[in-house]
């Protein structure tokens, strides 16, 4: 896929990236270089693989889920520098 300069000015100010008159062309000719790349990875057959988030092949170690309230509200607020009620106190930031 080739691109001219209008399509390279246009994605460096969808980018928000100043790029100099003089190096549109040499961008132009690399952008090319890496969407030709990218055409050839499309040509790959990935059918019947599965994706994956490691090379390496391992579990995360799973445990039980499970639900409580945790009683533990004097010790989290014990921390904050101001409390009403039970529950942390901020300045107004909004007049």
């Amino acid at each position: 896929m080739a691109l001219d300069k209008a399509t390279v000015a246009h994605i460096a100010t969808l980018a928000r990236i100043k790029l100099p008159e003089g190096e549109q062309d040499k961008m132009a000719g690399e952008l090319s270089h890496i969407l030709t790349w990218i055409e050839q990875l499309a040509e790959v057959d990935t059918a019947g693989v599965e994706p994956m988030t490691s090379v390496a092949a391992m579990r995360l170690p799973m445990r039980d889920d499970v639900v409580s309230d945790g009683d533990r509200q004097e010790d989290i607020i014990g921390n904050a520098p101001a409390t009403a009620r039970g529950f942390f106190t901020v300045p107004k930031v909004v007049e």
